[in-house]
């Protein structure tokens, strides 16, 4: 069973938390499944070209049908023709992937039973830097010394959003925002109590 390690104001260790059952024997197809959803969902989707259909000209007949010993010119908008129509292109697609809200739970539950399984989750009351700056903010990550380090907070406020924002291995969410990928992906999560409360 994975736990989750708990810091005290000066963010040193003052103890555990284990997890529930239910973060247990979950398969990590779970997640695999996620993720895959997740960035598709995030492909940009812009990829576009034009068939002949929709290239602008190519109303006259180039040359006569018949008579000058070579093939037929119905068009130049043809893709045979430069500045003609393109075969097989890239068009406007769908690349949402569906995923049941059942197994989004079943991902989440997983990618924080493996980080807690491997010491990755640290716990604190709560994370603010009332001064904004900074400075501030990487005195903390430094303290963490962790390679990066995902921070979920039950509810921003500006300064604190300010002072983290450009720290480069380090990424402040709200609790909305969490999600298997985002747990998956980072080596070290710091966690409000509050929101693992209401995880948990």
């Amino acid at each position: 069973m994975g736990k989750l390690i708990v810091l005290n104001d000066k963010l040193e260790n003052a103890g555990d938390i284990a997890l529930g059952e239910n973060f247990e024997g979950i398969h990590s197809h779970n997640l695999h499944l996620y993720v895959k959803s997740y960035l598709a969902s995030l492909r940009a989707n812009t990829a576009r070209v034009k068939n002949r259909s929709e290239v602008s000209g190519g109303g006259k007949k180039p040359k006569a049908q018949k008579g000058s010993g070579g093939a037929r010119w119905g068009s130049l908008r043809s893709p045979l023709f430069v500045g003609g129509g393109q075969v097989f292109g890239p068009s406007k697609r769908n690349y949402n992937q569906k995923i049941n809200k059942k197994q989004k739970v079943l991902a989440l539950r997983y990618a924080i039973n493996a980080q807690a399984e491997k010491n990755s989750i640290f716990v604190v009351d709560s994370i603010k830097v009332e001064s904004g700056k900074t400075k501030d903010a990487k005195a903390i990550v430094n303290k963490l010394n962790q390679r990066d380090v995902l921070i979920v907070v039950e509810n921003f406020d500006d300064k604190t959003y300010l002072a983290f924002r450009n720290i480069k291995n380090c990424y402040v969410i709200e609790k909305s925002e969490l999600n298997a990928y985002l747990v998956a992906a980072y080596h070290s999560i710091v966690i409000e109590k509050a929101v693992i409360d209401s995880l948990v």
